[in-house]
């Protein structure tokens, strides 16, 4: 079951002008090309705030345990939940002139000194490094060392970082400027990050590929709603120094905005797929219509299914492709990603989801053939929630793009139970970043989506259609006998399917399924579309699902000759 709204062209106009303003750049250097300017479209309020001095700009108190009390999660939780009991205080300040105005190159050249990393000089398997404020990055965060219980601030200071070619002069900033955010490196790599925390709630990590791609958000507050989005935002965190020779390290964060504050630790595993527990204590101020647990961000612009903007040279261009989820019943459904003409959303209803993501399913070079970003290395982002998660839906918010800086897909899980002031919320989930989810489907699963005009070939068409052909590969399909009655089984929520087929498809050991849908006339309204293949009643594949805008009367051009 899903539900879906298709925002008219004056309620994404409206939003879009609010995202432009705030765009949020990404962490690229792990990338061939490092001065690409990955703006998130769908991010952040960093609009400049209250102004402050040049002799003092930190304008949030850093947070300990009183003497005496060791720091923990529980002190943690019981700190964010006393703050959400007190009036939000806004965490932006103005920036000096000198790293407000400056460029995205400029802003890379404002390098840490990989001789003051955090635990350089110890028997440590991580270091980690700090990000200045600058550009979009106006916000200052609370950055302290956890050991054995006791936080140790880490003040800031200009003799931390090489100003490159900029100009800047770092003994000209306030004293108090504070940090922007962290990364981490692993042993196994000094030179490029395995996770990054940058701006409002934002992160991102990667696997083996060490290649950066979607992004992960603390939590997401009424996304896609006909009203600026709220970001919460990280405002302090205290990195645990990891334990000699120990693979994995661990960031406790405290998460603050207008209507929620939250305690959360990230204990962090580098390796092939790169693994996060989260752990979330959420305490709403006030009744959060949208709320969104395990938010992930990312891009699409061009693939096999959607060429809306086709005046790219490259075949297809996007971070992720696809919307996996394992519902609690055991059922896995693949949902394509689009760039649709307005800002849609759907919500695929679940009870206690098994886990979902964004996949970067298709990664080989030749389909993108782009040897500067890499698209066919981003990760791909399993969520695996822990516990019972009740009732809710994984919803799925896609905006039009023309620009691949731009993000613009999210996904999150939503709950059903309303979310209200003075309660407590408690979520636990697994990440996993990589080219490879840590679980698929048993069955058969979609490995190409292609869509085109319907009809047949050398025949004059009479009326429109539009041609969906779907690959399936995988699971038992390659050991089906020859004459095996393979049929596709297919719903429409309205329109006429016709032309349907399901054949062998040697070139990938699977099968292709093939139908036209004819849309009702003069109707612009989405047409949701499922498909899975069967034989002998019994289900052989995932199930594709896909939601098809058919075009206005006058733009459906039937390409006879």
């Amino acid at each position: 079951m899903f539900v879906s709204k298709y925002f008219n062209q004056s309620e994404f106009m409206e939003l879009n002008l609010i995202l432009k303003k705030n765009d949020k750049p990404s962490l690229s250097q792990a990338s061939a090309s490092s001065t690409l300017l990955r703006h998130i479209a769908i991010a952040c309020a960093f609009a400049i705030g209250l102004a402050t001095s040049q002799l003092s700009y930190a304008i949030t108190d850093p947070v300990s345990p009183p003497a005496g009390e060791k720091f923990s999660y529980a002190w943690l939780k019981g700190y964010a939940r006393a703050l959400s009991e007190k009036a939000y205080i806004s965490h932006k300040g103005e920036l000096p002139k000198s790293i407000k105005g400056m460029s995205w190159d400029d802003y890379q050249q404002l390098q840490f000194k990989k001789d003051k990393a955090l635990w350089r000089n110890d028997d440590s398997e991580f270091r980690a490094e700090l990000f200045h404020l600058g550009l979009y990055f106006d916000t200052p965060v609370h950055i302290s060392e956890l050991k054995d219980g006791k936080t140790t601030p880490i003040e800031y200071s200009s003799k931390m970082f090489d100003y490159g070619k900029t100009g800047i002069d770092g003994k000209t900033l306030p004293e108090d400027l504070g940090y922007a955010g962290f990364r981490m490196q692993f042993h196994t790599d000094w030179k490029r990050d395995v996770i990054a925390f940058l701006g409002a709630s934002y992160f991102r990590a990667v696997g083996k590929e060490m290649q950066y791609g979607l992004s992960a958000r603390g939590l997401a507050v009424d996304t896609a709603m006909p009203r600026p989005e709220e970001f919460p935002m990280f405002t302090h965190f205290w990195l645990e120094q990891p334990k000699p020779g120990s693979d994995i390290t661990t960031v406790y964060a405290l998460l603050d905005s207008e209507s929620v504050t939250g305690a959360y630790r990230f204990d962090i595993q580098p390796g092939d797929r790169l693994k996060v527990k989260v752990d979330a204590a959420l305490y709403p101020r006030k009744a959060i219509e949208r709320l969104g647990i395990a938010p992930l961000t990312s891009m699409y612009m061009i693939g096999e299914n959607d060429k809306r903007t086709d005046w790219d040279w490259r075949p297809e261009i996007h971070d992720s492709d696809g919307l996996s989820v394992h519902m609690g019943n055991g059922e896995w459904i693949w949902r394509p990603l689009t760039n649709p003409r307005n800002l849609r959303f759907n919500a695929y209803a679940d009870n206690n989801p098994q886990g979902f993501g964004l996949m970067q399913r298709d990664r080989k070079f030749d389909h993108y053939q782009d040897d500067g970003v890499f698209y066919d290395r981003r990760p791909s982002l399993w969520i695996e929630p822990e516990g019972n998660w009740g009732k809710g839906s994984v919803q799925l918010v896609e905006i039009p793009t023309l620009d691949e800086t731009f993000d613009n897909i999210v996904a999150f899980w939503n709950p059903d139970k309303p979310v209200k002031p003075g309660e407590e919320l408690l979520y636990s989930y697994k990440m996993y970043w990589g080219g490879v989810p840590p679980v698929e489907p048993e069955r058969a699963k979609v490995v190409d989506t292609f869509t085109g005009i319907g009809g047949v070939i050398g025949q004059h068409r009479q009326y429109y259609s539009k041609r969906f052909v779907i690959d399936f590969a995988g699971g038992s399909l390659p050991m089906l006998a020859d004459d095996a009655q393979v049929k596709p089984v297919i719903t429409t929520s309205a329109g006429k399917v016709e032309i349907t087929s399901a054949r062998p498809q040697h070139a990938i050991d699977g099968y292709r399924a093939m139908f036209d849908v004819v849309p009702p006339d003069n109707s612009t309204d989405p047409i949701n579309l499922r498909v899975y293949l069967e034989a002998g009643g019994q289900p052989l594949t995932e199930t594709w699902i896909y939601q098809w805008t058919p075009p206005p009367q006058n733009e459906r051009d039937l390409h006879n000759p």
